[in-house]
């Protein structure tokens, strides 16, 4: 009989990396996504797609809808994908017992996706963290007057509402807001498909062409102290899910300065056909892809055309445009490439008339921003 699985959000190109990796081992493939129209939506991998309430929205309207689906489609496993993830984690107690939530109980989501907590959790388990500090405090001001820092969001993501201080500077009254030691080196992300604290893989790569703060292009190096760091991270928390870090490395030194319990672009250079087994399985270890530097190629061209004139840039990011894997394309799968301007509109309608970046715009409706929200 074959089954069934249920990802939980469909814009974005990392949930289609899953979706085609499931529908290839068999399964039947749905999308839950508050988006009517949306990539994963494009693709023959795809069985059906149903519109979602936004979380942010109406949070209990939201995973109501979800249980019904899940009971009314015969679902046995629910994967998260991308920021909804804090949301869907409440899920967990509420499913009947023969569905499975490929993520971590709530608290200990929120626990690893709260900046404040997770730094403090390192330090409190002997790992390397940052200084960090809530803003308001004595110890921001410790922090601020010692370096240069970085102002952040205690719940923020995909780099929106960051501020790079010099030190000394004075800190913002920003609710919800956290100061951080502006660590030296070369910052690096991972991405690992974990169970149970165990590491089933461990991708390491580093950005080549960046969108303000959020890369189009990166590339995938090897460095086994960050894939030592990511094992000890992993056996603290006790992680089951997708687990991706922010890192700086400084000579032998790997300090972890964000942590997100969601995928990112780092599932793209695992084999495609892997992933579905690495989340069924613990133990299996997924291959890496033959390529080591992919992109998303309709924003690395939109970069080109913003470049002309900056010869240097330009070359850069020319450079980087044809040399790089897009993460969406697939000969046999055609359509979420081809269609990637219409199934992206949500998106960049909010970019267009919102002012929001890409970024900002893909978590809006879906992130979890704290007790108050954004």
């Amino acid at each position: 009989m074959t089954q069934t699985v249920l990802l939980t959000l469909g814009r974005l190109p990392k949930g289609l990396d899953i979706a085609r990796s499931f529908h290839a081992a068999g399964w039947r493939v749905l999308v839950a996504e508050p988006f009517g129209w949306h990539l994963c939506g494009l693709s023959r991998s795809v069985a059906k797609s149903f519109q979602l309430p936004a979380p942010n929205t109406d949070q209990a309207a939201y995973l109501d809808a979800l249980l019904a689906l899940i009971a009314r489609e015969g679902v046995s496993l629910v994967v998260p994908i991308s920021e909804e993830t804090m949301h869907v984690a409440a899920l967990g107690e509420r499913l009947p017992d023969d569905v499975t939530l490929f993520t971590a109980p709530s608290k200990d989501v929120s626990a690893l996706h709260d900046k404040f907590r997770f730094a403090e959790g390192l330090y409190q388990a002997g790992l390397a963290a940052p200084k960090t500090a809530l803003l308001g405090t004595l110890e921001a001001q410790a922090i601020a007057g010692t370096g240069p820092t970085i102002v952040k969001d205690r719940w923020g993501a995909s780099g929106s509402n960051v501020t790079f201080l010099e030190q000394g500077s004075s800190l913002p009254d920003r609710p919800n807001g956290l100061v951080q030691e502006r660590l030296e080196g070369e910052e690096v992300s991972s991405f690992s498909i974990v169970h149970a604290g165990s590491v089933s893989e461990t991708v390491v790569y580093k950005p080549v062409i960046r969108d303000g703060t959020v890369s189009t292009v990166f590339e995938r190096i090897k460095v086994p102290e960050v894939e030592a760091y990511v094992d000890q991270v992993a056996q603290w928390s006790g992680h089951t899910g997708f687990l991706s870090l922010d890192l700086m490395i400084d000579g032998p030194d790997v300090t972890a300065f964000e942590c997100n319990p969601r995928a990112n672009s780092g599932i793209h250079f695992l084999e495609t056909a892997d992933i579905a087994r690495a989340i069924l399985e613990p133990g299996f270890v997924p291959r890496f892809s033959r390529h080591t530097r992919m992109q998303q190629a309709y924003p690395t061209l939109t970069l080109l055309w913003g470049a002309i004139g900056k010869w240097p840039r330009y070359r850069q990011v020319g450079k980087a445009l044809f040399t790089s894997r897009d993460v969406t394309w697939r000969l046999n799968d055609p359509l979420p490439f081809a269609l990637m301007t219409p199934a992206t509109w949500p998106l960049l309608r909010q970019a267009i008339f919102e002012g929001r970046s890409l970024g900002e715009a893909a978590i809006h409706d879906i992130g979890w921003f704290g007790p108050s929200g954004r």
